[in-house]
C-alpha cells in the first residue's frame, strides 16, 4: 500500500456527481485528505464525494477567491493540491509527486500542467498547449487571492518550481455545458470590469474575438484537433466576445440609470 503524503487536496465543487469521482479517486489513495467545499448541490454530490472518502464541508458560494481561500483554511496541512471537480492527476504526476515527498520539497510552491481534454477526446494531443498555475504549496508561504473571479496562487516567500506530469481537465461535458459556463463566468467577468470603470469601445467588440480565434486556433495550437479545433476556437472567442458586451451593456444601464436620477 502507497504511504500517504502529509498533503491535503481540496476540491471546490457543485453539482459534479458525474466527474468528482474521478478527481478524488486520482488523489485519495496517496494523500492524507481530501476535502470538498459543496456550494449548494442539488445532485448526489456530497454523498457521491463521502462515498469516495472525502471529507465535505459546505459553504455559500460568493466566488471562486473566496471559495479556495474557504477551502485551503480547512487543510489541516501546510502542503496543499488544489484541483477542480473537473481535474484528475495522472499516474505520471501521481509518481512525481510522491518521489517529491520522498524528501523535503525544495520548493515553496509548484507549477503543474493543465492539460485540457474536449467532450471529444479521451487523452490530449502531444501538442496541446497546456497553462501552468501554482497548484501544490505550502500554505504557509503561499496562499490563492481574494478575488471573486480570478482563483491564483499568489507565492509569499521562497522559490516556485516545476513538475512534468500533466493534470487532466475536462472542463465541458458537451457544447451546450460550454455556453452555460461561459454565461455564468461572462456575467461575472463583465461585473469586475464594469466596476473597474471599463468601457468597451466598438474597436474591442470588433477585434477582441478576431485575435481571440487566431490565439486559440493557432498559439494554443487547436488546429491540431481538426473541425473540432475550428468549434473549440470559436467558442474561445464567442467568451471573449461576450464579456466585453456584457460590460459595455453594464455601462449603459447604469448610465440610462445615471440619466433618470
Amino acid at each position: 500500500m502507497t504511504a500517504k503524503l502529509p498533503l491535503s487536496v481540496f476540491i471546490i465543487a457543485k453539482n459534479e456527481a458525474d466527474r468528482v469521482p474521478l478527481t478524488i479517486g486520482s488523489v485519495r489513495d496517496w494523500v492524507d485528505e481530501v476535502l470538498v467545499i459543496d456550494s449548494g448541490s442539488d445532485d448526489d454530490t456530497v454523498k457521491v464525494a463521502e462515498f469516495m472518502g472525502a471529507q465535505v464541508t459546505f459553504n455559500e458560494w460568493k466566488g471562486y477567491g473566496p471559495q479556495k481561500v474557504f477551502g485551503e483554511r480547512l487543510c489541516r496541512n501546510d502542503w496543499i493540491l488544489n484541483l477542480d471537480a473537473d481535474e484528475e492527476i495522472t499516474p505520471e504526476l501521481a509518481r512525481e509527486i510522491q518521489d517529491l515527498f520522498a524528501g523535503e520539497p525544495p520548493y515553496s510552491a509548484y507549477r503543474l500542467h493543465i492539460l485540457p481534454l474536449h467532450s471529444f477526446q479521451e487523452k490530449g494531443h502531444k501538442w496541446t498547449a497546456t497553462q501552468k498555475p501554482v497548484r501544490l504549496y505550502r500554505k504557509s508561504r503561499a496562499g490563492f487571492k481574494d478575488s471573486s473571479v480570478h482563483d491564483s496562487v499568489v507565492v509569499h516567500s521562497g522559490a516556485t518550481g516545476a513538475l512534468k506530469g500533466m493534470v487532466n481537465h475536462r472542463s465541458f461535458r458537451s457544447l451546450a455545458h460550454h455556453v452555460e459556463k461561459v454565461n455564468s463566468y461572462s456575467s461575472a467577468q463583465a461585473e469586475n470590469l464594469h466596476r473597474r470603470g471599463r468601457n468597451p469601445s466598438w474597436i474591442e467588440l470588433a477585434i477582441v474575438p478576431v485575435f481571440a480565434f487566431l490565439k486559440q486556433y493557432l498559439l494554443r495550437r487547436e488546429f491540431v484537433n481538426g473541425i473540432d479545433g475550428v468549434i473549440i476556437s470559436y467558442m474561445y472567442a464567442f467568451q471573449r466576445f461576450i464579456r466585453l458586451a456584457k460590460t459595455r451593456e453594464r455601462f449603459q444601464i447604469s448610465k440610462r440609470e445615471g440619466d433618470g436620477k
